[in-house]
Formats: structure tokens, sequence, C-alpha cells
């Protein structure tokens, strides 16, 4: 079932998500709805957050990256497989250089911009399964857990822009509150008179 995706200015996205455990009630059946809803809005990340559940649980399929020109063979081939559910996810570490990517985000619609993140990563989490792993990851598969991390923990790309793009991007980000904004996928709009 596709979910409609919290558009920017609900609060549900900018609070801290909370853990769950095992008997949390249909999981599957979320994870199921969550992936359908991300890959029907083309995205290769989606947070609990952005379909209104203040859960520390999110999922990634970067595999659409696989086929970027730009990598490296080995970078294409990691990216290929590359999908994966993080329940109650801790960062451990964020390391190596800094590097800017023009990321954007299903929860706020036709805004890209640059965001400077670290190269690497080492996190701890559960899989579905609920077992736990403590994993290092870098580069774009780095960048697409750190996105969704940041929204387990009520943090969206906008806030990591300096004050001058904040302050371009305001109408914008204050139109899609609003649902003045075109999109293709279900969305629902905080401040709008009716969900789309």
């Amino acid at each position: 079932m596709i979910i409609p995706i919290r558009a920017y200015g609900d609060p549900v996205l900018k609070k801290e998500a909370v853990d769950i455990d095992e008997n949390y009630p249909n999981l599957q059946e979320l994870l199921d709805n969550m992936f359908e809803t991300m890959y029907n809005a083309y995205g290769v990340g989606l947070a609990a957050p952005q379909i209104g559940l203040s859960i520390r649980l999110f999922i990634v399929d970067a595999s659409p990256f696989a086929e970027d020109d730009d990598l490296t063979k080995e970078e294409q081939e990691e990216l290929q497989e590359f999908k994966k559910v993080f329940i109650n996810a801790r960062m451990i570490e964020e390391t190596g250089e800094e590097w800017a990517f023009n990321e954007g985000c299903l929860s706020i619609p036709d805004v890209r911009e640059d965001v400077n993140r670290n190269e690497k990563i080492r996190i701890e989490y559960y899989d579905e399964n609920f077992e736990k792993h403590i994993e290092e990851f870098e580069g774009l598969a780095a960048r697409v857990i750190q996105h969704e991390y940041d929204h387990i923990d009520g943090v969206l790309f906008t806030d990591k822009l300096s004050s001058l793009k904040k302050r371009l991007i305001k109408g914008r980000l204050a139109n899609i509150s609003k649902g003045k904004v075109k999109v293709d996928y279900k969305m629902r709009f905080p401040l709008a008179k009716k969900a789309r």
C-alpha cells in the first residue's frame, strides 16, 4: 500500500524518533508499504517520520546510483545490491573528508542543494529480523544512510544549508507546506486544505 509522504512543515519531520522492539505491530507489512511508497516516488531512501511515524526506522535502496558513470566499477557493484532496513540505528562515527553532493528529499519536492557530509560512517542498527549489526559504509551508500538517519533525529537536509541558502529557498519551502508544488506521488501537506 502506498502511503502519502509528509511534506516539509509537518511537525513529525522535526521530532526525534523513538526506538521500537521486535513486537512492533505489523512490522513486515509496514516495511513492505515503505518500500512500495519509496519506489512509487522514485526515492532511494525513506524514513518512518516521512510517512507520519515517529519511530527509528528507515529503509534504503541505493541501486539507482549504480548506473552513475562517475563511479568506479567496484562502487557501482556495491550500490547495485545495496538494499537495507535500519531499525533503532545509532551513528557511532562519521569520519573522512567532507564532500558536497546535490541532495533532494521526497518530503521537499523540487528542492535540491549541495550538502556536505563525511565520506565514511560506522553505524549500529538492527535489520528487519532484529539481528544487530555494526557496519562501516562510505561514499554514496554512507550519504544515503546519513540523509535518512537525519530524519529519525528530526533533521532535514535543508537544516544543513547556509543562512543565505535557507533565505533563498524560504518561499519555495513555504509553498511546499501549503501544497503549492507539483508532485507525481501521494503527499500530505500540513498547511493545505486537503491532503492529495
